[in-house]
């Protein structure tokens, strides 16, 4: 969604008053050096303290104020004229929004170089003096601005920089972690303590300082300006450095509740924006994981995935006593042999989406899908309490559900007893499958339940199982040898509801 035109111009607005604070605070620190040494040191007359500078000061003063607020607007108007649009920049458009920073100290660089030079031609007569004192205010004017700017704007900058993208450039978008702590140092200690060493060596030379002056009052304003830079700049440094790590801190909160959509915009290239494109690769990659993991599970059954995910060797091969649920078509390869391919499938998704709606309410875990067959498992992967229970009244529930589902006849049996639970295949290529004779009379029992008035018969075996209540359920209709079995298995259909 593209920002309004009165967001783009409160941030407009915003970062021409940030450069142009930074620079009115730092015109007043060097004035106030300036005027201690003049009142102090130097006296009136000495040049560029005399009179006949002050209006050129003044005029000074008030001229690089207005070219660095219009200068300022116009550096950064350009970008946000596509990012009001939310149009997809250029990359020369990229570069120009992410060098904004950049721009802005050069401006506030030329704005102080250009006002030192005026004052220096203004004083020509006296040109060596005049520049011993210029030059260094010029020059910590200029470093506190620049950095001062540096550290006021960069958060007001980080829609725009988001917008542009921060890799669209090889080179840092922003001072880092490191560089923003150097400028704070230059800022509190370097430059004050270059400025009182600089003063006791002029005086201590005699260059323009007469030896005999005091320049306590100059030094003891070096030291209240170093203070406030010091707390500017921690200030600045701090909230430039801990406001975008809270938002990834809030943002990874979010993903541990599960929000794995969530991400955090990236402002710059600097170790700031490296942590926050780390983090939306993570939860990039946590989001192509759940993926993988639902189309996964959407094949293997869930039950499976938390086993490989928790790494339960214990579970990859075991034995166990476990409930067998076999669902078989009827007549599926005359109707396949007769009706268009589309039709078949349509046919078979039916069934098999009856069987999932009714397992799914269960305890049970589709194994697998055999062509028009389904094997059910209950108590594997997962051990439940009462499988033989789960695995009757799905069967029961199944016998209701998929006449009115189903265009074929089927066959639904039920066995139960020890298997063999695990993964078998090689080891680049497995299957989580059961194995054991309970599978097979399972199987053989829908054979024959395709023939009983219910379409549900159980094995003695499992009915014995059952508790009372589910047990009771269920009656006997003899027994009787399957198919490809050398002994009788007990018979036991559903009674009427």
């Amino acid at each position: 969604m593209a920002p309004k035109a009165s967001d783009a111009t409160g941030l407009a607005l915003r970062y021409a008053a940030g450069v142009t604070i930074a620079h009115v605070l730092a015109v007043i620190e060097v004035l106030l050096v300036m005027t201690a040494l003049r009142r102090e040191t130097l006296g009136d007359d000495q040049p560029p303290f005399n009179p006949d500078n002050d209006p050129l000061i003044i005029a000074l003063v008030v001229g690089a104020i207005v070219v660095v607020a219009v200068g300022s607007v116009a550096i950064v108007l350009p970008s946000l004229r596509w990012y009001v649009t939310g149009t997809e920049p250029t990359p020369r458009q990229r570069r120009s929004a992410l060098r904004v920073a950049r721009r802005a100290s050069l401006l506030l660089t030329w704005t102080w170089v250009g006002s030192g030079l005026i004052v220096v031609l203004a004083n020509l007569e006296s040109g060596f003096a005049v520049a011993v004192l210029v030059g260094p205010a010029v020059f910590f004017g200029a470093t506190a601005a620049v950095c001062t700017a540096l550290l006021l704007t960069v958060r007001t900058l980080h829609p725009l920089s988001a917008a542009a993208g921060p890799y669209a450039v090889r080179r840092d978008t922003a001072p880092g972690v490191l560089a923003r702590l150097l400028m704070m140092w230059v800022l509190c200690c370097a430059l004050p303590s270059i400025g009182i060493a600089l003063l006791i060596l002029i005086r201590s030379r005699g260059w323009i300082i007469d030896t005999t002056s005091s320049v306590e009052i100059p030094v003891l304003v070096l030291s209240g300006v170093a203070v406030l830079w010091g707390l500017r700049g921690m200030i600045l440094v701090s909230r430039s450095i801990s406001d975008p790590l809270r938002e990834v801190i809030d943002a990874m909160a979010d993903v541990e509740q599960g929000n794995i959509n969530r991400r955090v915009n990236i402002y710059e290239r600097s170790e700031i924006g490296l942590l926050q494109s780390r983090f939306n690769r993570m939860v990039a990659g946590l989001r192509e994981r759940d993926r993988i993991r639902d189309l996964f599970g959407r094949h293997v059954g869930d039950d499976v995935v938390r086993v490989l995910v928790d790494r339960e060797v214990s579970l990859y091969r075991d034995v166990r006593e476990v409930a067998v649920l076999f669902v078989d078509l009827a007549g599926s390869t005359q109707f396949a042999a007769s009706q268009p391919p589309e039709v078949v499938a349509d046919t078979l998704n039916d069934f098999f989406r009856a069987i999932v709606d009714v397992v799914d309410a269960s305890t049970g875990f589709i194994n697998k899908f055999q062509g028009d067959a389904a094997l059910v498992v209950f108590g594997a992967p997962v051990h439940t309490a009462a499988p033989a229970d789960d695995a009757l009244a799905t069967a029961r529930e199944l016998s209701l559900r998929l006449p009115h589902r189903v265009r074929l006849d089927y066959g639904i049996g039920v066995s139960a007893g020890r298997v063999f639970a695990g993964f078998v295949g090689a080891e680049n290529r497995f299957e989580y499958t059961v194995i054991g004779d309970a599978v097979n009379e399972a199987a053989r029992l829908a054979d024959r339940a395709k023939s009983d008035t219910t379409r549900v018969l159980c094995s003695g075996t499992i009915r014995d199982r059952a508790q009372c209540d589910e047990a009771a359920r269920w009656a006997s209709v003899g027994a009787e040898v399957l198919r490809g079995r050398g002994v009788p298995t007990e018979l036991y259909r559903p009674l009427e509801p």
